[in-house]
């Protein structure tokens, strides 16, 4: 069943990022105005975030609304009911569903009012760690947008080949969480290759990309250096959430979509506070014009420049289903999976257009999926045989209980 789940999420994964990256790479250039005189670009980078996350937060919603079990109300549906998990001290068992229960020790069993305060103290963690989720993505957003401004969208997916090792980074520094010893080589391998594919590639940017400006330019080694810059910090933030939504899932017990639902919730709310306010010109963050809101902005660029319409849905809807996949992965596999995931999604599609369009691929393209697949195969490996041992263990517990 694992598996199986599993290749559902990264076939989701791979189908709806792969137009989401389409729409993404078309918002980064310049749109034509409605009387052809001229062309500029779309500057509302939280106006990109809200409808995205008002859609991801719907789609969430109505997952779980059909998942939801006769009798739950909505405060379990939505995760906020005894969401903490209990402690594996070696005292306490769970029952099925997860809550404690006494195991004979002689501790008195805990009170209803007890118990009721208990939640509304997880709930209020657990909202605050949503709410931490959401500013990180709301901080990450605009960096990632303002990079395509200043390199080009195969530099950027390139940067984007070493986003592991911020995630590991960040779990350790944040959160002190340790990985076992083949994880950092996996980690490694994965991220050299993916690196080497991009890297030793044929692919050339479009002209729309030429330049930070879209007049067909180079790039300067100035301008290159400003992207990189926001391609950094954005990765790191990038890596800031992930390890905090790793943390969420090992202290409380919560769906992927109950996350999802939550993050986009306060995400909306955000960006829109944020999007009607009218903030002074601050780059990256804010780069409507001073005394002008996000908003009044973005609103007046689609009545200009109306063929942005269909790039910005393709963008918020591919993103919202998406992203169900995306946090079925995080809960049930991790945020390493998941970043492998959306990783090797580029070097898949490219191999894939070497069987279905013979396309031809460098030696260096070669020994990069190579070393990919190579780190993949040492995790299968290692669970493989983790899975194998834990089943001895367990034959030899039947057979001493047998025995007695």
């Amino acid at each position: 069943m694992s598996y199986l789940r599993l290749a559902l999420c990264v076939v989701g994964v791979y189908s709806m990022f792969l137009l989401w990256a389409i729409a993404q790479e078309r918002l980064s250039v310049p749109f034509k105005s409605i009387d052809g005189t001229s062309s500029d670009k779309f500057n509302s980078p939280l106006f990109l975030g809200t409808c995205q996350s008002f859609l991801s937060a719907i789609a969430a919603l109505a997952y779980i609304s059909f998942r939801r079990k006769p009798g739950q109300s909505i405060s379990q549906t939505l995760g906020l009911f005894d969401t903490a998990k209990p402690a594996s001290n070696g005292v306490a068992n769970g029952t099925a569903n997860g809550s404690a229960k006494a195991n004979g020790n002689g501790h008195a069993p805990t009170s209803d009012a007890h118990k009721q305060h208990h939640t509304r103290f997880d709930n209020k963690s657990l909202l605050l760690r949503y709410f931490q989720c959401a500013v990180f993505i709301t901080s990450a957003a605009p960096f990632g947008f303002a990079a395509l401004s200043y390199i080009t969208y195969p530099a950027m997916v390139l940067g984007k080949s070493c986003k592991l090792v911020p995630v590991m980074i960040m779990n350790v520094l944040l959160y002190r969480r340790k990985f076992a010893r083949h994880k950092y080589l996996v980690v490694a391998m994965v991220t050299l290759g993916i690196t080497m594919f991009m890297g030793f590639g044929k692919e050339k940017p479009s002209k729309s990309h030429k330049s930070g400006t879209g007049n067909g330019g180079e790039l300067s080694a100035y301008t290159q250096l400003i992207g990189i810059t926001y391609l950094l910090i954005n990765l790191a933030i990038d890596g800031a959430t992930n390890s905090t939504q790793d943390e969420i899932f090992a202290r409380y017990r919560v769906s992927g979509q109950q996350m999802m639902f939550w993050i986009n919730v306060f995400c909306t709310a955000l960006t829109t506070v944020i999007s009607v306010l009218p903030l002074p010109y601050v780059p990256v963050l804010h780069p409507s014009a001073a005394g002008t809101t996000e908003l009044q902005g973005a609103l007046e660029f689609i009545r200009t420049h109306p063929s942005v319409v269909v790039p910005l849905a393709q963008f918020a809807l591919t993103g919202a289903l998406g992203q169900l996949f995306i946090f079925e992965t995080l809960q049930h596999f991790g945020s390493l999976t998941l970043v492998t995931i959306t990783l090797t999604r580029k070097l898949f599609t490219m191999l894939l257009s070497v069987v279905v369009y013979n396309h031809t691929l460098t030696p260096g393209q070669w020994l990069g999926a190579a070393v990919v697949f190579a780190g993949i195969s040492v995790e299968a490996w290692v669970k493989r045989k983790d899975v194998h041992a834990k089943r001895v263990i367990q034959e030899k517990e039947k057979a001493k209980i047998k025995q007695l």
